[in-house]
């Protein structure tokens, strides 16, 4: 399989190195990533981490823009200036700079969790906040829609 799915905590070593969860590894080894991509989320406190498909995907939307339009010197400032390249080392650790910990509020452990094509790094108490207020979106959508397809006007 080579998407990025499950999540999983690790704790970060006293040389601020935290272990990325082994099946995550056999993605990226799969997909042949020499490096490591991390961009911040732009509304919430994660680190979206890919391969180099992930920047050339918002390179691509950058080219589509105006370049004498701000959107397009937003959007590179977002993707470059915001982004940053891991490594991993020999046993599957990656730093975690102060560049993401200040986005992240990250301290002692990492949650790892899987987007499909890429995955993200959070806070795990503010991982476990955002899945609880996703699920209750999702939740409420489906009650919604199940009353609209059961013709309740409530």
């Amino acid at each position: 399989m080579d998407r990025f799915l499950s999540n999983a905590v690790n704790r970060i070593d006293a040389k601020g190195r935290v272990s990325v969860p082994a099946h995550f590894r056999s993605v990226v080894q799969k997909r042949g990533y020499s490096e490591l991509y991390a961009l911040r989320a732009l509304d919430i406190p994660a680190m979206d981490v890919g391969g180099l498909d992930l920047l050339d995907r918002y390179e691509q939307r950058i080219a589509q823009e105006d370049p004498f339009l701000q959107t397009a010197d937003d959007m590179s400032f977002f993707c470059h200036g915001d982004g940053t390249f891991l490594k991993l080392d020999q046993d599957g650790r990656i730093t975690v700079p102060e560049f993401i910990r200040e986005h992240t509020g990250i301290s002692a452990e990492v949650a790892f969790v899987g987007r499909g094509n890429f995955f993200q790094i959070w806070e795990p108490g503010r991982l476990a906040a955002y899945g609880a207020e996703a699920r209750a979106r999702l939740l409420k959508l489906r009650q919604g829609l199940g009353a609209k397809a059961s013709g309740s006007t409530e």
